[in-house]
């Protein structure tokens, strides 16, 4: 099982990524070793979760989240 999340930082921006394990996950955000862009910023809450069968279909749908506007994220977090 593979997750697609969306993570709020202290910005106002958000963060999307995938993870097998979303507790691991966001606390290596909130420590900073889970990625370059949580790491200058801090993580605050995570805001949605899907969850996906394959890798694959996760990356698909992480890469289509990524290329939204902020609106549309908050849409979907909604």
């Amino acid at each position: 099982m593979y997750l697609v999340y969306l993570i709020e930082c202290s910005d106002k921006s958000i963060y999307t990524g995938i993870t097998t394990d979303i507790t691991r996950r966001f606390n290596e955000h909130k420590t900073g070793i889970g990625g370059h862009y949580t790491r200058s910023k801090q993580v605050v809450r995570i805001l949605h979760i899907e969850q996906f069968e394959t890798r694959a279909e996760a990356l698909k749908r992480e890469a289509q989240i990524k290329g939204w506007r902020r609106d549309k994220k908050l849409a979907l977090v909604k």
